[in-house]
């Protein structure tokens, strides 16, 4: 029997960043929620009806930094993994208990990436 698919929320504003790595995340059999910014997001964390494994978001949202979505996120599910995509990886602080991932990456970075936050969750 094989492990359930994990669903990842990507939020990102550019469009086409969003769907490279969507499509990316749906090549490694990933279920993907998308959404372009903090408020769509907290759309999909609200519902708890949605099992979401991972947060992975831009650093960068035009109506709320990913700190601060990262924030919001974990009031409303406060043990869930978050990944912040950041073309400043190196100069953004991560709050303990998240990870970051430097833009721009490869396919197998991604891949390495999310399947060691989410080994660690289960």
């Amino acid at each position: 029997m094989s492990a359930p698919i994990s669903t990842i929320l990507v939020v990102e504003d550019d469009n086409i960043v969003r769907m490279l790595i969507v499509d990316v995340l749906k090549e490694l059999e990933y279920s993907v929620l998308e959404a372009a910014d903090g408020k769509g997001a907290l759309a999909h964390l609200g519902d708890g009806q949605k099992v979401i494994d991972l947060l992975m978001t831009d650093q960068g949202l035009p109506d709320m930094n990913g700190r601060d979505l990262a924030t919001e996120a974990r009031k409303l599910r406060s043990s869930l993994p978050v990944l912040f995509a950041s073309g400043y990886a190196e100069s953004i602080e991560v709050p303990e208990g998240m990870d970051v991932i430097g833009k721009p990456f490869s396919i197998e970075q991604l891949r390495s990436k999310v399947k060691g936050i989410l080994s660690q969750k289960a």
